[in-house]
């Protein structure tokens, strides 16, 4: 028997939450004790570390000589050519 993998369950989740908050708001209620404005401020701060982490984590190759330099790693990554 296979297990439900934890983004499968984390996905189900926030789906649930998600529509049930959507269904509050459809019937006037407001679930979230936050301003329009508070909930902007919070997610674009979440977007950013997001972003920052994302381009920290990438190789980030610029230069001619980190571009070949990443295409010989990804030729001996496949099979190990070039030896």
């Amino acid at each position: 028997m296979k297990k439900i993998s934890k983004e499968t369950i984390i996905r189900t989740v926030l789906l649930i939450a998600m529509l049930i908050n959507q269904t509050l708001t459809m019937l006037g209620k407001n679930p979230l004790p936050f301003a329009d404005e508070d909930i902007y401020a919070a997610l674009t701060s979440v977007m950013t570390a997001a972003a920052t982490l994302w381009a920290w984590w990438k190789n980030n190759s610029f230069s001619q000589a980190a571009l070949r330099a990443d295409e010989y790693m990804g030729e001996l990554k496949d099979g190990g050519k070039g030896w």
